[in-house]
């Protein structure tokens, strides 16, 4: 039997003959994360630092930490590699945690996964990757998961709209992608998103394209209404929109010569109809809406294998931060969705402390805010207090 220790004190157990495989796993336990994770040094950019850290709140300090964003207004480019693996015929798990402590106004909390291709050291925006996946937050407006394939060396955003989460508490990102070319996507352990490939990314042409040879027939009729024929417009209905107001007379000043010739202001008629129009009648040569017919498209070709990654050897975190303080960990990828869900066993216990111990800070620093404007006043009265008791001297001016 194989264990596996992951997010704190809670271990994965399987037997080796059903057990799956972990290409990757990091948990930043030590300081050791330094060594195998390699900073980029692309240039143009003025790149963060990450810190290990549990961050403000916890309920163990050691067993959560991660790696944090410490620098406002950074992009972060880390990542690490590891011995490459291809997912030919079996499923692919990426996982990891996000704690956006800082109530994060707009930045990324996402990982990218890259080939073997991959240099570290001039890691940045546009180098290629494989697939990318996670939250992404940036004002009301943008609070979502991330999920993008790379397919013949071009970029794929999903078609679906996946909210993430945006509080100040840890989260688990899952993205799995079996080889029945399906996927689903689970926040917390808990599924928020599933599909095929093919239908919720635009990576390959559609199957079906217009006829362009159809056209739609110059007698096609597709009004549901018509005017009716019969009806007529009453002979009384034309009306001025504004008349004379009747109530108004000229002023006993008013000068003809002057002033001009006086006319009384208009007003709205209270007999205007509009503009008229016949009734509608349902229309007795409706056809329809018509339909453009589709033809099989002969720019598409089906690829049994969409799911397939070659070659997968790295993984890393290519972002940009408005406000720092986002910590990430318990890394992994496999290719059994069974260890990457017990590997969740104690994240709602996380939850719960990370809660009662934000509460407990909150409470603890509100009161010493007040204990601190308490002191304040009670020196500003001493103050005072001083002032009205100083001895009173008078001025004594020498007469000269």
């Amino acid at each position: 039997m194989k264990c596996l220790v992951l997010l704190g004190v809670f271990s994965v157990c399987a037997f080796t003959a059903n057990a799956g495989k972990v290409y990757f796993e990091e948990k930043f336990g030590d300081d050791s994360w330094e060594k195998n994770w390699i900073y980029s040094k692309h240039p143009g950019k003025e790149f963060g630092k990450f810190v290990r850290s549990a961050g403000k709140f916890f309920t163990n300090q050691e067993e959560e930490k991660g790696i944090q964003t410490s620098q406002d207004a950074r992009f972060y480019a880390l990542s690490t590699k590891f011995a490459p693996f291809s997912t030919e015929g079996k499923d692919l798990v990426i996982q990891f945690t996000v704690k956006h402590e800082q109530s994060i106004d707009c930045g990324g909390g996402y990982v990218k996964v890259f080939d073997c291709s991959l240099k570290p050291e001039d890691l940045h925006g546009e180098t290629a990757y494989r697939l990318m996946f996670g939250p992404d937050i940036c004002g009301p407006g943008t609070k979502k998961v991330h999920v993008i394939l790379n397919h013949n060396d071009k970029n794929h955003l999903i078609n679906k709209d996946i909210r993430c989460k945006d509080d100040e508490y840890t989260h688990a990102y899952t993205l799995i992608i079996h080889p029945d070319n399906t996927y689903q996507v689970l926040i917390d352990n808990e599924e928020v998103q599933k599909g095929d490939l093919e239908s919720d990314w635009d990576i390959l042409p559609p199957k079906k394209i217009k006829d362009p040879e159809a056209k739609k027939p110059e007698d096609w009729d597709d009004r549901a209404t018509i005017p009716d024929p019969d009806d007529k417009k009453p002979e009384d209905w034309d009306k001025p929109e504004h008349i004379p107001d009747p109530a108004a007379s000229k002023p006993d000043d008013w000068d003809d010569e002057m002033d001009g010739e006086w006319e009384p202001p208009m007003i709205d008629n209270p007999d205007y109809k509009g503009e008229w129009k016949p009734k509608q009648i349902d229309n007795p040569a409706y056809k329809g809406t018509w339909v453009h017919p589709e033809i099989d498209n002969p720019e598409y070709s089906p690829v049994p294998d969409l799911y397939k990654q070659n070659e997968i050897c790295g993984i890393g975190f290519d972002l940009w931060q408005v406000k720092s303080g986002t910590i990430f960990d318990n890394v992994l990828i496999t290719d059994d969705p069974a260890i990457a869900s017990e590997a969740l066993a104690g994240l709602k216990a996380v939850q719960e402390g990370e809660k009662s111990a934000k509460e407990a800070k909150d409470k603890e620093e509100a009161e010493e805010a007040k204990t601190e404007d308490s002191n304040g006043d009670e020196d500003e009265d001493e103050e005072e207090a001083d002032e009205e008791h100083e001895p009173q001297v008078e001025e004594s001016h020498d007469e000269l």
